[in-house]
């Protein structure tokens, strides 16, 4: 069974949380200003694959609900879309 997509994004969360408030005590902003970037991208990311994990497991169990073929689930679409996102870097 797949972990919840909001368990997933509350364990990046409190990763970055944790190293954020670390370099508030130390008053390093350079530190919290990549942190911050690096956690935007990261989220984003990390919602893509989740996105991509829902859309191939949705036919799946459309699958297993319905006798009628469902569309097969598009790979390339999916590779794509990362391609992009990797891009944003």
């Amino acid at each position: 069974m797949p972990r919840q997509r909001q368990q997933i994004l509350d364990n990046l969360d409190a990763v970055y949380r944790e190293a954020y408030d670390r370099a508030e005590a130390a008053h390093d902003a350079r530190l919290m200003a990549d942190l911050d970037a690096a956690y935007q991208r990261e989220q984003l990311l990390l919602e893509v694959l989740l996105d991509i994990r829902d859309a191939l497991a949705a036919p799946a169990a459309a699958r297993a609900a319905s006798p009628a073929p469902a569309p097969r689930p598009d790979p390339v679409g999916a590779l794509e879309t990362i391609r992009r996102i990797t891009r944003l870097r």
